[in-house]
């Protein structure tokens, strides 16, 4: 009977890759979406548009994601002490699930604020809310191609980020189009339609992040691999007559983890059986983090809970 670790060395030189191209590209996002929400909140103040307002006020959530996801990035890079045997990694999710909230808040501060301007709707200055909006829709534009070049599919952080700046980008759309309105028809109404509309996408973009972050943090299984899939590619080797106490979950985004008692009749080899089972779970589900106990079948099962025949 053994308890054996596996890791693949190749993961660390690539995830180390992509941690530092994703810090440049959060970095690089925040100097400039920072920069731009100073001119939106004194244009929105300015021209009373609350479109305007609304897209500032997530600018700000923005920024403040921007940072958080940065500042979780290099928690992440700690290295593991015997106190936090995974280092800080966790911290990224539990930033991409305070993001995700934000954006919910956000949004119900809009919807009162319309609901407001439904009864009561104000002047607008509709040329220098267009112009603003449109610079704002620009900003957006090179922030979220920046942050494309991330890892944004793997890496729930980053894709929590790209979410608050495309969000912030169908606010400076809406905004465009309210002040379109408003300057042509004189429909000072579009203003707070505009923002109730960016409001609703928001919300369902925040609502997506903080139910993966949560999922994450429940350690509950990825989505992309199938237990099933894994225990009875397991049960295909050679001399494994049992998989139990199988556990998948996720230490932060793209680091799988596994663990798992492997049973072997008396043909087996350990050693072997151990080295197939780290490559299969490698190669075929990119678990490159596993830890596997191999037991001899006649040895009986260590665990009164598990069923090991």
């Amino acid at each position: 009977m053994g308890h054996h670790h596996g890791h693949a060395h190749d993961h660390g030189h690539g995830h180390h890759h992509h941690h530092s191209n994703n810090k440049k590209v959060l970095l690089a996002s925040f100097i400039l979406i920072s920069t731009f929400m100073v001119v939106e909140v004194i244009g929105g103040f300015l021209t009373n548009s609350l479109a305007l307002l609304s897209d500032a006020g997530h600018m700000l959530s923005d920024a403040a994601a921007l940072g958080l996801s940065y500042t979780a990035i290099r928690l992440g890079e700690r290295k593991a002490t015997s106190s936090k045997s995974y280092g800080y990694k966790r911290f990224e999710i539990i930033a991409a699930c305070l993001n995700g909230l934000t954006l919910i808040v956000i949004s119900v501060f809009i919807l009162v604020e319309a609901i407001k301007r439904f009864v009561n709707p104000p002047e607008v200055q509709s040329l220098g809310m267009l112009m603003i909006s449109i610079i704002g829709l620009l900003v957006n534009v090179i922030a979220a191609w920046i942050l494309m070049s991330g890892d944004k599919e793997d890496n729930l952080n980053v894709r929590s980020a790209f979410l608050h700046v495309i969000g912030d980008m169908l606010g400076s759309v809406g905004a465009i189009a309210a002040a379109l309105l408003i300057y042509f028809f004189d429909w000072g109404i579009a203003d707070p339609i505009a923002s109730v509309i960016v409001a609703f996408l928001i919300i369902i973009s925040g609502f997506r992040v903080v139910r993966d972050s949560f999922h994450i943090l429940m350690e509950g299984t990825p989505d992309q691999v199938d237990v099933d899939d894994v225990k009875t590619s397991l049960l295909e080797l050679g001399s494994v007559s049992n998989v139990h106490d199988l556990h998948i979950w996720t230490i932060t985004s793209g680091f799988l983890t596994m663990s798992c008692h492997v049973v072997i009749d008396e043909s087996g080899n350990h050693d072997s059986v151990l080295a197939e089972a780290q490559k299969l779970l490698h190669d075929q589900f990119g678990i490159e983090h596993s830890t596997i106990q191999v037991e001899r079948q006649d040895a009986g099962c260590p665990n009164p809970h598990e069923t090991c025949n």
